[in-house]
């Protein structure tokens, strides 16, 4: 099969960009981002965290539980159980090791219940660290 160029004209010519390659690599793009992205489960609940001088930044992917001025334990939207928080911990660990458990105490939460959820993550194998305020 012989391909025709179309002129316009005296010696002018058409040109246009294939822009098929380009779509295909940014939807390889998308599709690779989209995949690799990490979602962190927040424990649905705002505490006020108590500040501490030596405080540090923690960056990488934890686990977040929170307990409220009356007690709750707030897991990724839900009120949690001593042993519930644990069984999760323990589920979590097992798919990443290191990943460790940031404890999110209210300034105003009973010192018991906050010990109870770091004896948990502990006796499940997790790293604690206790959240501050920034």
């Amino acid at each position: 099969m012989r391909r025709f160029r179309d002129f316009q004209g005296s010696g002018g010519n058409s040109a246009s960009i294939d822009i098929s390659p380009l779509i295909d690599v940014v939807f390889i793009l998308l599709i690779f981002f989209i995949v690799t992205t990490v979602f962190i489960d927040e424990p649905g609940v705002e505490v006020n965290k108590p500040r501490a001088a030596s405080a540090e930044t923690l960056e990488t992917e934890a686990i977040y539980v929170a307990v409220t001025q009356n007690g709750e334990i707030w897991y990724a939207n839900r009120v949690m159980s001593v042993e519930g928080i644990r069984a999760i911990i323990s589920r979590k660990l097992q798919q990443d090791e290191n990943t460790p458990v940031i404890i999110q105490g209210d300034t105003a939460s009973n010192y018991g219940a906050v010990m109870q959820v770091v004896d948990a993550a502990k006796l499940a194998g997790a790293k604690v660290s206790l959240a501050t305020a920034d």
